[in-house]
């Protein structure tokens, strides 16, 4: 950059480096580099294609996985408990067959949810612009894209011609500074941020999240902070490549290698907000004396630490007719210690988190300890690659011997698409990122918190604190 040059925010270099055509009134023609497809959506998107007779501009960018509604007991085939879910397997595998495009089936050793194997695989690379029918697909901005969840129709047009019409966001900043105490995650980290600022403030945001503490973040961790950058209402989030980003990155099935590789380090590199540039809005957030976080109502921004009770209508960030729904929903009352609620399940999976570092930390709970009698728990590894990998570590052994239900990988219980759900009314604890009414089931209630705080309070029987049984200072 010359002395003259207006510095650029991160998100300004995304967007420029893609663009192919300003439209008018803020909205420009992007290219677009990776769609990625699942089978809810993808045999819609490619059926509407292929009965307008227009073929894929490029197969080799486009990727489809069976995650949403598979069946993830063991054993499963195109079988899936959703009716009439077995026509959406079988047609999305025909036409991704028949489209050319790289697809994962149900058995593929590389099976997994999408916003897991796109970075797994190295689908996702810095710098570059990934398009999903799916709202989470903000998750990926953790590797320094510009990643964001499209409808059906988008998703058509984008096969059809590498592009899309993007409405330019505005840009916001959210630094996390300090450091984070022991045992806080990301997950607490982003909770604290839209129980601060509410779920709809990151509304018509790109947003870039930044600071000390992110930088400290591992890989996973960054993509877990990243993925609810949709319940924060943001059309994106996204952090800054780093040293981290690329080793991660390095030997990944879809990366580049040999000297292609080291030109597109030395391109990503670049892939920094510039000192001086300026965003439209800036949140800056204190992490230093962060708690484990839970959720007690119906949204995300219902959020509150572990060992607070129900707050009054005055602290509960919503409004007056929102929060007595949300209390009725809950079966809750002002003032309830959080800690005091019995469960009646638990369970960790989903695009937030469910990978192999998420798996550890839950099983480091667990192991020598059981599930508290009464309590249905789950664990849903994110894919097939962190399945085998947990299980080389014997971490199925700890689930399993803490009485949790170990499955093959996909969406689950996230939500209840897929035809299985939690019962009636039931209380879970779960690692996953919306706690909307009858999300995981029949006016299911559910408390979102990190994977440590599900397994600790799958063996107590109630939401706990799990550093009350672990040594880490409370």
């Amino acid at each position: 950059m010359t002395a003259s040059a207006t510095p650029r925010t991160l998100f300004d270099k995304l967007w420029s480096s893609h663009l192919v055509r300003e439209l008018g009134e803020g909205v420009a023609l992007l290219a677009i580099d990776r769609i990625f497809l699942h089978e809810r959506t993808g045999s819609v998107a490619l059926k509407s294609l292929k009965d307008t007779g227009r073929p894929v501009l490029d197969p080799s960018r486009v990727f489809c996985t069976m995650d949403h509604i598979v069946d993830t007991t063991t054993g499963r085939g195109d079988e899936t408990r959703m009716p009439g879910g077995t026509a959406f397997i079988v047609e999305t595998r025909e036409a991704a067959q028949a489209a050319g495009i790289h697809l994962f089936d149900v058995r593929d050793p590389l099976q997994g949810i999408v916003h897991v194997i796109s970075p797994e695989l190295g689908i996702v690379l810095p710098g570059a612009t990934v398009v999903c029918p799916d709202s989470h697909t903000c998750t990926q901005g953790a590797m320094g894209a510009f990643a964001w969840g499209i409808g059906s129709t988008e998703a058509e047009h984008a096969l059809a011609t590498g592009t899309l019409r993007v409405k330019r966001p505005k840009t916001m900043r959210v630094r996390f500074e300090g450091a984070l105490p022991a045992g806080v995650t990301a997950k607490d980290m982003t909770l604290a941020l839209i129980a601060a600022h509410g779920s709809v403030g990151g509304n018509g945001y790109a947003v870039e999240y930044a600071g000390p503490a992110v930088e400290a973040l591992e890989i996973e961790a960054r993509l877990t902070l990243c993925n609810m950058a949709t319940e924060f209402s943001a059309v994106t989030g996204f952090i800054a490549p780093d040293e981290k980003t690329f080793e991660y990155l390095r030997g990944r099935a879809h990366a580049p290698v040999g000297a292609e590789w080291e030109q597109a380090v030395e391109a990503w590199r670049a892939l920094r907000t510039d000192e001086g540039a300026v965003f439209d809005k800036e949140i800056v957030i204190d992490v230093s004396n962060l708690s484990p976080m839970i959720t007690w109502g119906t949204s995300p921004q219902h959020a509150v630490p572990i060992r607070a009770s129900v707050p009054a209508q005055a602290e509960s960030g919503t409004t007056a007719e929102a929060y007595s729904r949300a209390l009725q929903y809950m079966d809750l009352q002002p003032g309830v210690p959080l800690e005091s609620l019995k469960i009646d399940a638990a369970f960790i999976g989903s695009c937030t988190n469910s990978r192999l570092s998420d798996l550890r930390r839950a099983a480091a709970i667990l192991r020598g300890r059981r599930v508290a009698a009464g309590v249905r728990a789950i664990c849903v590894p994110g894919s097939m690659s962190v399945k085998r990998a947990a299980e080389a570590e014997g971490l199925d052994q700890v689930f399993r011997d803490a009485g949790f239900e170990w499955r093959e990988s996909g969406c689950s219980m996230c939500f209840f698409a897929g035809g299985e759900s939690f019962g009636k009314q039931e209380r879970v604890v779960s690692s996953t990122n919306r706690n909307f009414e009858s999300r995981q089931g029949p006016e299911t209630r559910t408390h979102l918190a990190s994977p440590e705080t599900v397994a600790a309070s799958a063996v107590a029987g109630h939401l706990i604190d799990f550093r009350r049984l672990t040594s880490e200072v409370v």
